[in-house]
């Protein structure tokens, strides 16, 4: 197994769903197989669709998932799907350099510029020490020791070599911090990361009533709801979460409540008290994040008005 950069764009070329499956052409069959059963990292570019004038990518890490299968697609010749599970959005995108650094050494020259050829391929693989560096930087502030420094050069950029002759280094495997990995695992700590990257995106403010309660120390009243639910399958994603105060999460999970395509608040007849409805927005329409890939995709607000709403 290895681990791999799979590429994807706010408004996707091929038929992706990061939380869900990655769609992609033979050429890269094998790097995909390769990490199949490990885990990966998606990598949003600049360009915000497969317009060549497109831009407002982030150029930046997003999130981590593990590939479970890579089938076929079954209606286009010579293209492929990876499905995916576990997927985990970062409560801070990891740009893929900072201050000289590139996270993914091969996209480096020699030279300290930016290798196009490397950036060009959709998929990369990564060595585990790099796949721990970009985790490190992304859970910052939910990992114990906060962001370690920058993993050391290869030895062949240290010492020179050009790309090329790198195969030649004796590549001998780094000391990787297994607590880290373990840790994006665990349910709690999934739970906290989905909690912080929820919050941040919708200000520390209630989708259902713009109320933004903050206690007296200093913390957000607000909470973080799953659209549809972990037990049901549902992905810690950021478009498959809504910032609710209490009241008002409860009424969700509990089916009283819910949204429509269009993003319009959907209430149980007779189930929801005057005082509660009074607290909602004016135009009773669900306030959501300015970026397009942080607000709730569809398909999770279909499955909870077909599977919790008693409307």
């Amino acid at each position: 197994m290895a681990k791999a950069v799979l590429t994807t764009k706010v408004d996707p070329t091929y038929d992706d769903l990061p939380e869900h499956r990655y769609h992609f052409p033979r050429s890269y069959l094998n790097q995909v197989e390769a990490a199949r059963g490990d885990w990966v990292l998606y990598y949003e570019p600049r360009r915000s669709s497969g317009h060549l004038s497109s831009r407002g990518g982030r150029q930046a890490y997003f999130a981590t998932a593990r590939i479970s299968a890579v089938i076929p697609d079954p209606t286009m010749a010579d293209h492929f799907y990876a499905l995916v599970d576990s997927y985990l959005d970062f409560p801070r995108p990891v740009p893929f350099q900072e201050g000289g650094h590139y996270y993914e050494a091969a996209l480096q020259r020699p030279d300290g510029g930016t290798s196009k050829g490397a950036f060009g391929r959709a998929v990369r693989t990564v060595p585990d020490r790099e796949y721990e560096a970009i985790l490190q930087a992304a859970f910052a502030t939910l990992l114990p020791h906060g962001m370690p420094p920058p993993p050391p050069r290869p030895a062949w950029q240290a010492r020179g070599f050009a790309a090329d002759q790198a195969e030649f280094e004796d590549d001998e495997p780094a000391e990787i911090d297994r607590p880290v990995v373990e840790r994006v695992i665990a349910r709690p700590f999934r739970d906290a990361a989905f909690a912080t990257s929820v919050k941040a995106a919708y200000g520390d403010t209630c989708a259902f009533t713009g109320l933004k309660i903050i206690n007296g120390g200093g913390r957000s009243e607000v909470q973080a709801a799953h659209i549809r639910p972990v037990a049901a399958n549902g992905p810690d994603s950021l478009r498959n979460g809504l910032a609710l105060c209490s009241t008002f999460h409860w009424m969700f999970d509990r089916g009283l409540v819910s949204v429509d395509d269009d993003h319009r608040l959907l209430l149980a007849k007779g189930a929801v008290p005057d005082a509660a409805q009074r607290l909602l927005t004016p135009e009773r329409v669900l306030l959501v994040p300015a970026r397009a890939e942080q607000t709730p995709h569809p398909m999770f607000l279909r499955w909870h008005r077909e599977n919790v709403f008693k409307g």
